[in-house]
């Protein structure tokens, strides 16, 4: 009896020394090691890729992508239509975004794809005018009709086949902060007259802030929108 009190009490006792030791090693020593490197070696990564505007001021993160909307008349109108602020390069839609149900409280947005499959909606495998109502072909020719109408100025006139992919549909997440440099191209003539600036001087604000394949291989080039804005912003001060 003796020797299985002692062995329980030496076993209860090297568990407890192991949970102590694992605590203070996994749940102490390494996290402050790994923020430590983290912070030291990609601080801008580690907190969250942020991204400061002209005074230094946070105003979103490179990763996630942002809205450009007018204020809406009535904040508490959750029915009412939200309209693009067509003075600001305008980013992929986010029709795959929900809002949050389970705590009102906070205006949450979550990460996900529309769900529907490409010929959702489609007429004879095409997507037309009969598209039913809700379905991706209907969201997609209203989302084409806005662009073509939105950047049709009095010197440039958008075609339907100008119009990308990436400017009538989200992404998986739907929180994709870049654009392709077609859409950021087909934006132009309308951010410069609305902003009065020359074409010339937003053509070459694209073409500093478009980015190539990644190693050159990997990916597709892309504009980031909200650091293209910030730097829009600088240049309509200027």
């Amino acid at each position: 009896m003796n020797n299985s009190v002692g062995n329980t009490a030496r076993l209860i006792g090297a568990g407890l020394r192991a949970l102590l030791v694992l605590t203070i090693v996994c749940g102490v020593i390494y996290p402050l090691a790994v923020t430590g490197i983290a912070q030291a070696a990609f601080g801008r990564k580690a907190n969250g890729s942020e991204i400061k505007d002209e005074s230094g001021q946070v105003v979103g993160s490179s990763l996630i992508g942002q809205s450009y909307h007018l204020p809406k008349k009535d904040p508490d109108d959750a029915e009412e239509a939200v309209e693009p602020d067509l003075k600001w390069f305008q980013p992929r839609p986010s029709n795959g975004l929900g809002s949050n149900s389970v705590n009102t409280q906070y205006s949450l947005i979550l990460s996900g794809a529309t769900n529907r499959s490409a010929d959702n909606g489609a007429v004879n495998g095409k997507c037309t005018d009969q598209a039913e109502e809700g379905t991706l072909c209907a969201q997609v020719l209203a989302a084409k009709k806005s662009v073509i109408a939105d950047n049709s100025t009095d010197s440039y006139e958008v075609r339907p086949e100008d119009v990308p992919a990436d400017a009538v549909t989200s992404s998986g997440s739907g929180l994709d902060p870049d654009i392709s440099p077609a859409y950021a191209e087909l934006q132009i003539h309308r951010v410069a007259e609305q902003n009065k600036l020359d074409v010339k001087q937003v053509e070459k604000l694209v073409a500093d802030h478009t980015t190539g394949r990644t190693l050159g291989f990997m990916g597709e080039p892309r504009v980031n929108v909200l650091e293209l804005n910030i730097a829009l912003k600088a240049l309509s001060k200027s």
